[in-house]
This record gives C-alpha cells, structure tokens and sequence, in this order.
C-alpha cells in the first residue's frame, strides 16, 4: 500500500493540461487545435491569460472554467475560432477578476440571458464575427446584465446587426463600441439622445448600408455636432441609388430634412383633395340645376333639328332642276 501511494500520479501547480503550453513566468497557458470539445478541467491556479483556439467546443457550460469549485485568478481569456455555438447560464463563474474575454469568430446561436454573470471586473468583450441571427435576439438581454458594469470596451463587428443591442447605455462604463461592418441603416432617435448623454462612448460605425433620407435626421446632426464618431469619414449611403457612395457627412441638411418630405407629401395629398372637392362640386351643381340643364339640352335638340330641315330643304331645291330653271 506504502509503494501505491508512494507511485501515484500527484497534480501539482506546475502541471500543465494536455495538448497545451504553459508558460508559468508569464502566467499564461495556450491550447491549440485538438478535438477536445471541452475547456480542459485541469487549468493551474497561477494561470493570468488562458487562450483556447482551433478547438470543439460547441458549448460552454455553467462553470466551465472552475477548477474543483476553486476560483482562478485569470485576468485574460481567449476563445476564438473554437466553433462555440451556446453559452449557458454563469458558464465563467469563478472568474472574477478577468479583465478580457475575447468571443469572436464562434458561431453563437443560444446565449443565456445570464451568461456573463460573474465578471464585475470585465473591462473589454469581444464577440466579432460570432453572432447568428437565432442569437442576436437574446444578445441584448445578455449584455444588459449589471455584472457588465465595468465594460470599457465592447465589439461587434460583422454580426449583420440592424440596430445598436444595447438597451440601455448608461449601465456600462463603456469607452468604445465598435459596430463596423454590420447591417445598420440608421441610428434612431432613442439611440442617438443616449449618444448625447454618455459623451465618453466613441462608436465606429464604418462599411454599414446606411439609408440616406429622412429618417438618418437625427443621426446626421449628431454626427455634425460630436466628435463621438471617430471613423465618420467612413460613412457611405448605401441608398437611395442617386446618393450612393456619398459619405453620409457631407449631406446637406435638406437631404435628411423630414420637413421638406413632409411637406411635399402633404402637398400633393392636398392637391388631390382640392380636385375631389371640385368633383364634388362640380356633380352637386349638375344634380341641383338638372332640370334646367334638361331644358337646355332640350332647346339645343330642337335648334339643332330646325338647322337640319333647313339644310335638307336647302338640298332638296338645289338637286331639283325643275326648282332650279323657275328660279332663274
């Protein structure tokens, strides 16, 4: 019995998971492609930056970093292109001092409306290229957890976003958002008065569709007024076709002026009502005076067949040439 305990396998501090590289002087452990399709179970406790890449990770489950109940002092954590399609509640509970968790490039079609509880100390998040569209309604609800109140900087490029999923902007402490290369068209008028209110937000917003009328109104001025928008330059109208390509900054106020196409529609629906109204005025005359209009129809009837029976007369004499030798 001495001898097995003797010879049996001890994990220490300095072990290092399979298939990974562990570097204990920088703290950080890297584990490359494999066919894992779970976060290795057996992470050290001095491990500051844990990056997962190229692995199978489909999902990612409640505490999946937690090592025998114990919290890591991980401050980084990378879990790009490891094809992650759920996140399940509290899945990085235990850590609570991470600073990064990057997302990007996974294919995300379930996140849990709890799925970042547990990171008070979260300062950037990164979910590029990750987001399918069964996610994207539950996105807001994941990121409007008050465990993201610390949250400098937040990104979302290339999700194919319509809108800013955010509901609200005042929970974070955000310092960039980072929207580049998604599907959004305009920044509404609720979106654009949070803008004004959090003045330390900078929004980059380059290689989105904008639709150049009426409706990008209020997100014009507030691009000419603020300095909210690094990449303003950036900014082309995808539509209408007569303003494609044009940066969205260098539009005059009347072409996103809703009065001036309010006005003009209101004129021809006016238009058309004034020509109803003169129908309408025009049929009441002709029933209110239809008995006059009938006589007078009448007198043009018998003037018209007097006329005729005096050019049918007419005729008559002149075809006759007996008429016509007693006239002369």
């Amino acid at each position: 019995m001495l001898v097995c305990l003797l010879y049996s396998p001890v994990r220490t501090d300095d072990d290092c998971p399979s298939s990974c590289i562990c570097a204990r002087d920088s703290g950080t452990v890297t584990c490359r492609d494999g066919e894992d399709t779970e976060v290795p179970g057996d992470i050290p406790e001095w491990t500051s930056t844990l990056i997962l890449k190229g692995r199978n990770i489909s999902t990612l489950q409640r505490g999946a970093f937690m090592t025998n109940g114990t919290e890591l002092e991980m401050t980084t954590l990378s879990l790009s292109y490891n094809g992650i399609q759920a996140i399940e509640p509290y899945a990085f509970l235990g850590l609570p001092r991470l600073h990064l968790l990057d997302l990007s490039h996974n294919q995300l079609e379930s996140i849990s409306a709890r799925a970042f509880h547990g990171l008070p100390e979260l300062r950037s998040l990164y979910l590029n290229d990750s987001i399918l569209p069964p996610a994207m309604v539950q996105l807001p609800y994941a990121l409007s957890t008050q465990s993201l109140h610390n949250l400098h900087r937040l990104e979302l490029a290339g999700n194919r976003l319509k809108s800013i999923p955010l509901m609200s902007l005042d929970i974070y402490n955000l310092h960039a958002l980072v929207l580049v290369n998604n599907s959004i068209e305009s920044i509404g008028w609720e979106n654009v008065t949070n803008l004004y209110q959090q003045r330390r937000i900078r929004v980059y917003l380059s290689l989105n569709p904008f639709l150049c009328n009426c409706e990008l109104e209020a997100f014009y001025y507030w691009l000419k007024n603020s300095s909210q928008c690094p990449d303003v330059g950036l900014l082309l109208c995808s539509e209408p076709e007569a303003k494609r390509g044009i940066p969205v900054e260098k539009l005059r106020g009347e072409d996103v002026d809703c009065m001036n196409e309010n006005l003009e529609a209101v004129s021809y629906v006016f238009l058309g009502i004034v020509l109803a109204l003169i129908g309408v005025v025009f049929l009441m005359v002709l029933y209110l005076n239809r008995g006059g209009i009938k006589r007078w129809l009448n007198n043009i009837r018998e003037a018209c067949r007097d006329q005729m029976e005096v050019y049918h007369y007419r005729y008559e004499q002149d075809s006759d040439p007996r008429l016509a030798n007693v006239s002369v």
